[in-house]
């Protein structure tokens, strides 16, 4: 009896025991779910403190960028070498933004974005950026840094055949910010092929559709930087009272033959001995991939149906950017433009989108002068600018960004322009202090 009542006990303190563990495991595990419940539930803040001066910096060494933009050839290989900028470990990667965009908050302040209209005049004036894109995160996230405001609104087209870890840090770096986003369509852009105009016009589409009153659309592509300020770029553009900026000119007889031959887009774009049939009742004009237009201009484009007709005959032409535009600001009714050779010296201030310096500049400028060197190096017959084009480029006044960078061949020409904005902003802002702790334009 007594040996059945101890088995009994035994049995009770078992139970009681295995029952208190189970529950101590029940409680923490319902814990830890409502944790995760409340991570879930709860977005990321977006936006860092409302106080612009807190991202408005100078760092240290601008007087050495003063200096370079001075036409100091000495001082620019002076700080060319200093800075280390052909070391791309000094680079920051896509696993590195894929890491600092966790925190978006700490990202947009140690980054240095400002995340305030810092006038009246910005803050009513809202531009729509496309912004088509296939490598160089570190570029990339820089000029999205040197063109960021808050009431602006940005279109990320991503190369489909970027790599996916790529895909992954501009989407990492893109979700900290409310007005950026990424293409709802994606192509596959081959250089000098139809590809790269429908990435501008799957960004076209959606930022129509998007919410934000802008005024003008900007197309870009990741290697461009403004160099001018945001507030500069509006006040030309408001100078070009309601007309594009597209240049648009007579073809030559070389350029010709990219749309009167058919091509056929595979990696490469390769012209086949077919001869396409002439465009009915359209003249052909060529000018710059890059350009600046209205929005009733980008409504007109994604609406006419003759314009239409156009994209699917030019699919299959030689780099149809560079002639597509221009020759669309030609058409009779096309909100914005004006019938005439060329279309930006009829703006009482004349106003360009891009500074590009082609290789064959260099030898056949206009009159026979010799054109302007590149500094950096040319690739695709462009010059990728260097320290040393800096005074020539800032020269241009009536430019609103240069093409092309890369923070890899010359990091210092990239940080003297970022260097070079921010201390036009502080120096017209005469309220806001710099922020001295955050050297928001170094490559770090």
């Amino acid at each position: 009896m007594i040996a059945k009542k101890m088995k009994l006990a035994f049995i009770i303190a078992i139970l009681f025991v295995s029952c208190y563990f189970a529950a101590v495991y029940v409680n923490e595990n319902v814990n830890k779910f409502s944790i995760l419940l409340k991570i879930s539930s709860v977005k990321p803040e977006r936006q860092s403190t409302k106080d612009p001066s807190r991202v408005l910096t100078v760092s240290d060494k601008y007087s050495d960028c003063l200096k370079i933009i001075n036409g100091s050839m000495k001082n620019v290989q002076a700080v060319t070498k200093s800075t280390g900028f052909k070391h791309k470990e000094s680079h920051l990667l896509e696993k590195d933004y894929i890491k600092l965009c966790r925190d978006c908050i700490s990202f947009i302040n140690t980054r240095g974005y400002i995340t305030s209209p810092l006038s009246n005049e910005e803050r009513d004036f809202p531009i729509a950026y496309s912004i088509v894109i296939h490598h160089k995160i570190e570029m990339f996230e820089r000029l999205l840094r040197a063109i960021y405001m808050p009431q602006n609104v940005y279109c990320v087209h991503i190369d489909r055949k970027s790599p996916q870890l790529f895909h992954s840090a501009v989407v990492a770096i893109i979700s900290c910010f409310d007005n950026v986003f990424v293409a709802s369509k994606l192509e596959h852009v081959t250089y000098a092929s139809w590809f790269r105009v429908q990435a501008d016009l799957n960004c076209m589409g959606d930022l129509v559709r998007s919410k934000n009153p802008w005024k003008y659309f900007v197309n870009l592509c990741g290697q461009d930087l403004p160099i001018q300020t945001n507030r500069e770029i509006i006040k030309k553009l408001i100078s070009a009272k309601g007309q594009n900026i597209i240049t648009s000119s007579p073809p030559s007889v070389t350029k010709q033959t990219r749309w009167k031959y058919r091509y056929l887009i595979n990696d490469t774009v390769v012209r086949k001995s077919q001869l396409k049939q002439k465009q009915k009742n359209i003249n052909i004009f060529v000018g710059n991939a890059y350009f600046i237009a209205t929005r009733d201009f980008v409504d007109y484009v994604l609406k006419s149906s003759e314009i239409k007709q156009f994209f699917k005959w030019s699919e299959d032409t030689y780099s149809p950017d560079e002639h597509v535009w221009a020759t669309i600001h030609r058409m009779p009714g096309v909100p914005g433009s004006e019938h005439i050779w060329d279309t930006n010296r009829s703006l009482s201030v004349p106003v360009f989108s891009h500074l590009i310096t082609w290789k064959s500049q260099q030898t056949n400028s206009e009159h026979g002068r010799q054109g302007h060197p590149c500094a950096g190096e040319y690739r695709h017959y462009n010059c990728v600018y260097g320290a040393g084009d800096l005074p020539w480029i800032l020269q241009h006044r009536h430019h609103l960004f240069a093409n092309k960078f890369d923070s890899e061949m010359d990091n210092t020409a990239v940080q003297c322009i970022e260097e070079h904005l921010r201390w036009k902003i502080l120096s017209r802002n005469s309220s806001l202090k710099p922020y001295s702790a955050d050297k928001c334009c170094s490559a770090h």
